[in-house]
């Protein structure tokens, strides 16, 4: 039988539990060709199915379409982590949310939205940063869906999943499916962390952004986003140093976008906002309802065949693009290759070529523009002595004077350096080679 759309997104009364799943159950109780070596056709396959337990990271645009879909999937052991609040600009795209939910979690009124529309569905949900929680945490699940907006966020999910495996525990395995979307782009993956293609190895995929003259910041701005950055990189550094920024703290957002706004206005500049200013921090690009809902389509079939064997799953990256102006619809999936060198998965360092002369800011200032690095506050250290650290101060200062020395004075051509951010729980290991 067919399940009534009203069913789902009105007041009327709900379709019956299991009939709501006849076609589910027809699928999963027939044989096929397709199906993996473990998949057992019937009831045997639907219970492991409802008692799958799935956390979803994320439920903004992506999120709440994932949570809606994994519900109608027979999956009924579900948790949700996200920290922010609903704000009156997700309304158009965020269609488990309401007018009178803004202030509120995004988590907690999206749980108990889906919960209301799917009956026998139980949705936990988490305030917070996924940083709060620990290793024991994430091994209680049996898949990791991200529907986030940030790429730090996934490197961290991604490094914490591959340190959890351990090759003499099968469950320690916890596939991560990750879906991202780019205003009409987007893309979906599968991961089997130490096994396959990881976030790091694809990092390159997602280039940095172009930085900004810092000059250009500092006394001429000419963009609403020139008068953002300057509040991010420089009114920070010099008014709250003392604190780490949080691109997920909205009370962080608030006082770059105050900041900033009082810097356009001494220039005339028309146009800072405040979801401007979480786009230009976070480097969030518009969302469209469409792409999300494409995306979180096929991040939830993968966890469908993850789950239950019912088919063999993505190998290992679907990329989408749904813009007329580029020809129209196209998808395109393909094998991401694991990469040696990767500082997550791999055990090699990665070769960079660098210029001798380059003073030691000026190469740690090319991290953050390095698409296979991209970071933002790196210290480095070589296998007999710490050039430099970011904190704590103490140690800060004392290293500071090696920052204005050349390459050449402190490391060795060929010589490996190990590099940390604060940011992510990840060692990079660089070997530089300096150009002749």
């Amino acid at each position: 039988m067919s399940i009534p759309i009203s069913s789902l997104l009105t007041n009327g009364t709900p379709t019956p539990p299991r009939e709501r799943w006849t076609y589910l159950d027809r699928v999963l109780s027939t044989t096929s060709s397709y199906a993996g070596e473990e998949f057992v056709p019937g009831e045997e396959t639907i219970n492991a199915l409802e008692s799958s337990r799935v956390l979803v990271i994320g439920a903004g645009g992506l999120g709440c379409e994932i949570l809606k879909n994994l519900a109608m999937s027979g999956f009924k052991d579900i948790h949700v982590i996200d920290m922010d609040t609903i704000d009156v600009s997700n309304l158009n795209r965020q269609f488990l949310f309401r007018q009178s939910d803004v202030g509120k979690s995004k988590a907690e009124v999206a749980a108990t939205f889906v919960e209301r529309r799917v009956p026998g569905v139980k949705i936990t949900p988490y305030n917070g940063k996924i940083q709060d929680k620990d290793e024991d945490y994430y091994m209680q699940f049996k898949l990791v869906i991200c529907g986030l907006d940030s790429i730090e966020a996934r490197r961290w999910i991604n490094a914490t999943l591959v340190d959890m495996v351990d090759m003499d525990n099968p469950e320690s395995l916890k596939p991560l499916i990750d879906g991202g979307t780019e205003g009409f782009k987007g893309q979906a993956r599968v991961i089997l962390p130490s096994f396959s293609s990881c976030i790091e190895c694809q990092l390159s995929m997602h280039a940095p952004r172009a930085a900004v003259p810092l000059c250009t910041l500092a006394t001429i701005p000419r963009q609403p986003q020139h008068c953002i950055e300057w509040a991010h990189i420089v009114a920070w550094e010099e008014q709250r140093k003392d604190i780490t920024l949080d691109t997920d703290n909205p009370e962080h957002i608030t006082w770059l976008y105050t900041t900033a706004l009082k810097r356009a206005q001494e220039f005339n500049i028309p146009g800072v906002t405040y979801s401007m200013t979480q786009g230009v921090v976070k480097n969030i690009i518009p969302a469209i309802a469409s792409t999300n809902a494409i995306i979180a389509a096929s991040c939830c079939n993968e966890a469908l065949k993850i789950a239950t064997s019912c088919a063999p799953f993505l190998e290992n990256y679907m990329m989408y693009t749904g813009d007329s102006n580029e020809g129209g619809l196209y998808t395109y999936t393909f094998a991401a290759e694991k990469k040696d060198d990767c500082p997550v998965c791999g055990n090699l360092a990665q070769t960079i070529t660098i210029d001798p002369e380059w003073t030691l800011e000026e190469f740690l200032a090319s991290l953050a523009e390095r698409a296979e690095a991209q970071l933002k506050k790196p210290s480095i250290r070589t296998e007999a002595k710490t050039l430099y650290v970011q904190a704590p101060k103490s140690l800060e200062e004392m290293t500071r004077p090696n920052l204005g020395k050349k390459m050449r004075e402190l490391v060795g051509d060929g010589e490996e350096v190990g590099v940390s951010d604060s940011a992510f729980t990840i060692s990079f290991k660089f070997k530089l080679v300096y150009k002749t």
